[in-house]
């Protein structure tokens, strides 16, 4: 099949690079000219691991391409999928629909025979409904449906998660438009991935419902860890005792600093601000957002506790910046608000993260950024680890313990042992326990 990928950022590309690898033949199009000319010469993005390998093999194979041209990218295509961002609206946190509106508008002026318009991107509920109010009146006599078939992608694992998914959700009552995805995603459906038809606002709804469940795992999880460490109990048991229960299961349950990257934060705020429009609130979802707000921040005084109660004139380590591992994303990363806070109390920031700098240089000043983990604890009077990346795993620990002028490290992610960390010599502080 002929399918056209409308942005070519996360969402666009490795989706459109998986749907090449299955045989279709994809373009995607983006109207940033500097990302199609990178991404002419090879050159990703972002960074995912496997990425860029897919793209170089489908590109060479014929099957994948990039334009800017909209028009040139869309010509015969059966299936267009829009993947352009939905960032959340400034000032109330609406998801800003802008570009998805955009892109309808242009597909409009452009179709020609029988085409499935899908929304990929993470829109809220009666978007779909909208992109085919704009599509039917610029181009009135245009055949086409509206699909919503959204992404459940994971930073770090986007190309496992789209090539063996739990499910694909595709909302559509159109018969046509049943067929011409059924058979873009045949080759999943041969691997025994269920493919899950619904009507079009509850695939819409299922995205937003999925992440927002997902984000009260981790606050859950967090505020647990918190009154574990207040009872003096161990948050990683206590995960474990009850993610053995199938009902609730394990995944997620991981206490950390705080959940950010480009979905949760957004998607959870976008569904509040639909349900009050609704007059029908979700309170649960409210809370989550607010407790893992004052979390972030609450995580700079754990470090600050660990330097005897005062970093002012301190060098502080910091150990990834990034929201995951395998990512480059620094959208509402954790590390931010930490960083911030360590500043505002007067400490001075030496980072290091294996793939985050560049995105972090972005949204971070005032940090001396490090050119490995042991570079960044050189003279530190204190380090935080806030990002599991495996190159943190298995640091040398008395190395670690000679390079800091005070060995102490608040480890936000529970890496490391306690009992190792004190036979080492090294003051230390995880996350409920």
């Amino acid at each position: 099949m002929r399918v056209a990928m409308i942005g070519s950022g996360y969402v666009g590309l490795v989706s459109g690079a998986c749907f090449a690898d299955f045989g279709h033949d994809v373009v995607c199009v983006d109207k940033d000219q500097g990302k199609i000319d990178r991404l002419h010469q090879g050159i990703m993005p972002i960074y995912e691991p496997g990425l860029e390998g897919l793209v170089a093999g489908n590109v060479k194979a014929g099957r994948l391409s990039f334009t800017t041209s909209l028009p040139e990218g869309i010509k015969g295509a059966e299936a267009i999928f829009i993947a352009v961002g939905t960032p959340s609206r400034r000032g109330d946190g609406h998801a800003d629909l802008s570009y998805v509106h955009a892109a309808a508008k242009e597909i409009a002026d452009n179709l020609t025979g029988y085409t499935v318009i899908v929304t990929k991107s993470t829109v809220p509920v009666g978007t779909g409904d909208e992109v085919e109010r704009i599509i039917r009146e610029a181009n009135p006599q245009a055949d086409f449906a509206v699909v919503s078939n959204p992404e459940f992608l994971r930073e770090g694992a986007a190309i496992g998660d789209f090539k063996r998914p739990d499910r694909i959700v595709v909302g559509t009552e159109d018969a046509r438009a049943r067929n011409v995805m059924s058979e873009l995603y045949r080759p999943l459906y041969l691997n025994q991935s269920p493919l899950l038809f619904t009507a079009r606002r509850t695939a819409e709804l299922i995205k937003y419902a999925a992440n927002a469940f997902l984000a009260v795992k981790i606050t859950f999880i967090n505020e647990i860890a918190d009154l574990c460490e207040a009872v003096g109990a161990d948050v990683q048991d206590v995960a474990r005792g009850i993610g053995a229960d199938n009902r609730i299961g394990s995944k997620f349950l991981n206490a950390g600093p705080g959940y950010g990257g480009s979905c949760f934060p957004k998607d959870t705020l976008a569904l509040v601000k639909t349900a009050q429009d609704a007059a029908s609130p979700v309170r649960i979802v409210e809370t989550v957002i607010a407790v893992n707000d004052m979390r972030k921040r609450a995580m700079a005084r754990k470090v600050i506790a660990l330097a005897g109660g005062d970093v002012r004139g301190k060098q502080v380590a910091v150990l990834g910046l990034t929201f995951k591992p395998n990512t480059d994303d620094m959208r509402d990363s954790p590390a931010i608000a930490v960083v911030q806070a360590l500043q505002d109390a007067g400490a001075t920031i030496r980072a290091f993260d294996p793939e985050g700098t560049e995105q972090a240089k972005l949204v971070l000043t005032g940090v001396d950024y490090a050119a490995n983990p042991y570079d960044a604890l050189t003279g530190a009077d204190v380090a935080v680890l806030v990002t599991e990346w495996d190159a943190f795993r298995a640091l040398d620990l008395d190395r670690v313990r000679s390079l800091m002028k005070t060995p102490a490290i608040a480890d936000l992610r529970n890496v490391y042992n306690p009992e190792e960390m004190a036979r080492r010599g090294i003051a230390y502080v995880g996350i409920g326990r």
